[in-house]
């Protein structure tokens, strides 16, 4: 049995960074964690013994890390605001890899916009996501079929689409993280338009 201690997720549970996990546990692989939640980025003040949602997270995470290993090698997830990036490099330094392969769809980006950012030596692949999940984003982005994975357990899943993301060929625009601040339109309300 994999723990999460001896992995590169283990800071960020011990900081009480992991939530709302839909997994979080071994996979089918040998010494491999997977985690599908979201990951606090900043939290609220605490009043005594009250625990509050944090502000912001990185929702919808998609990763798998190995033990003994001490970065993550693959990791999706979406951010509200594309600002948070800068964020995420923070929170996630020492965890991450100029190897590794970092997806982060934003609400607040132009719809057709691919782009390539570097945060203190990582290299950021950031897209659009309008009403759709990570999970679907990336499925098509690696061009995963549900069918090819209909009959696997939910770790094997995500062992099946993360492995599939090593071989993805992401040369979008490379740009500044000032660029896209420059660039980043209004954060559209996911509420909105939305029945009842």
């Amino acid at each position: 049995m994999t723990a999460i201690e001896n992995t590169a997720l283990g800071r960020l549970e011990k900081e009480g960074r992991l939530l709302n996990a839909i997994f979080k546990g071994g996979t089918t692989k040998q010494g491999r964690f997977g985690f599908r939640g979201d990951i606090a980025l900043k939290f609220q003040a605490q009043v005594a013994d009250e625990k509050r949602p944090p502000h912001y997270s990185i929702e919808q995470v998609l990763t798998v890390v190995q033990e003994g290993e001490r970065s993550i090698p693959v990791l999706a997830g979406y951010l509200h605001c594309f600002a948070y990036l800068a964020d995420v490099a923070n929170v996630l330094d020492g965890a991450l890899s100029p190897d590794g392969s970092y997806f982060m769809f934003c609400n607040n980006i132009d719809l057709l916009a691919k782009y390539r950012i570097k945060l203190g030596g990582i290299t950021f692949n950031v897209l659009p996501c309008d009403e759709s999940t990570v999970w679907k984003e990336m499925m098509d982005l690696v061009g995963v079929d549900k069918n090819d994975i209909k009959k696997l357990d939910a770790p094997g899943k995500l062992d099946y689409l993360l492995d599939a993301t090593k071989d993805l060929d992401a040369s979008y625009d490379e740009i500044s993280y000032e660029d896209g601040l420059k660039r980043m339109e209004p954060v559209r309300n996911r509420n909105e338009n939305r029945p009842v």
